[in-house]
């Protein structure tokens, strides 16, 4: 059973104070090693961090040596009610550098007051005197990592970090995102309109359109999966490019198949080719701001092919 900090003896909340600061420590490393490739200065301060709780570390079992002797009880975060914890984001397989920068200030902030209160409750002088001192030194790296990104800006690094954090999300979400927009929106294009033009009917056109999208959804998500692992290329997640290329698929085709629901034909056909224009305009926008296409060759690629695919979609039902 977990006790209330307040039960516990100064013994405890040394023993408590040195594990939080070998888990800091610990923390601070993982977030390195995982920014160390992308964001290399960030890396640097993160170490700087992780080696200074490693010096509180000793300082608090110098300490606790000094009063109680060698044997350290296991006293774990856990073990107290209301007790720090720590968001498991070392662990996820996404994590940006804003969100480390975020956790960072927050465990300095929570650090800070786990010492003030610990300060408070101690009766030995030398040992309220080294909490206070502890406490005093997590408000300055709480204020170190909230000015994370103005160092990084005076140091000109910062720019680089922004491009390198584009580029990853360029390549991560734009590129199967835009794939699978694309795909969906051009290829269902003839079976749509073919299906539509050889019945007549909007209820077969829709029911045509649901299926190419959904299959091809459900093709380009997979192929996208499988393609990469995005270890060496660093495209992120297989499973997300995936998850992310199939939805855009289904939904670029969806798009001009739900004007189908409507049922007058002609109505529902002209609805469908305004969508279709709309569609193709946001792709080559899409194409011009992430994939720095100019904004008249991106539209031309485009609406060139979309026609072609649409006017082939037409002739094959009207034949």
């Amino acid at each position: 059973m977990a006790r209330s900090f307040d039960d516990l003896s100064e013994q405890e909340v040394l023993a408590l104070a040195i594990r939080a600061e070998e888990d800091d420590s610990h923390i601070y490393g993982d977030f390195a090693e995982r920014l160390k490739a992308s964001y290399p200065d960030t890396a640097k301060m993160l170490l700087a961090m992780r080696d200074e709780e490693l010096g509180h570390a000793h300082q608090l079992m110098e300490s606790y040596k000094a009063n109680f002797g060698e044997h350290l009880l296991l006293v774990r975060r856990q073990d107290v009610k209301g007790f720090i914890t720590r968001k498991p984001l070392w662990l996820s397989k996404f994590l940006t550098v804003d969100q480390v920068r975020k956790e960072v200030e927050t465990m300095e902030y929570e650090a800070q007051k786990f010492y003030e209160a610990a300060a408070a409750r101690a009766t030995n002088l030398p040992v309220r005197k080294l909490l206070n001192e502890l406490a005093v030194v997590e408000a300055t790296h709480e204020q170190i990592a909230a000015g994370f990104q103005d160092e990084l800006k005076s140091s000109g690094h910062l720019s680089a970090e922004i491009e390198t954090a584009r580029r990853m999300f360029v390549l991560q979400f734009i590129q199967p995102g835009l794939a699978g927009l694309m795909d969906g929106s051009v290829s269902t294009l003839a079976p749509v309109f073919a299906a539509a033009f050889a019945t007549g009917n909007s209820r077969d056109a829709f029911l045509v359109g649901m299926a190419a999208s959904i299959g091809a959804g459900i093709s380009m998500g997979f192929a996208e999966a499988l393609s990469d692992d995005g270890k060496i290329s660093g495209r992120g997640h297989p499973y997300i490019r995936g998850t992310v290329c199939g939805l855009m698929t289904t939904l670029g085709g969806i798009g001009h198949t739900l004007p189908y629901l409507i049922p007058n034909f002609h109505l529902a056909t002209g609805v469908a080719v305004v969508i279709v224009a709309i569609e193709l305009a946001i792709i080559s926008w899409i194409r011009h701001r992430y994939m720095d296409t100019p904004l008249l060759a991106a539209t031309f690629q485009v609406v060139v092919g979309g026609v072609l695919v649409f006017l082939t979609g037409i002739l094959i039902g009207s034949a």
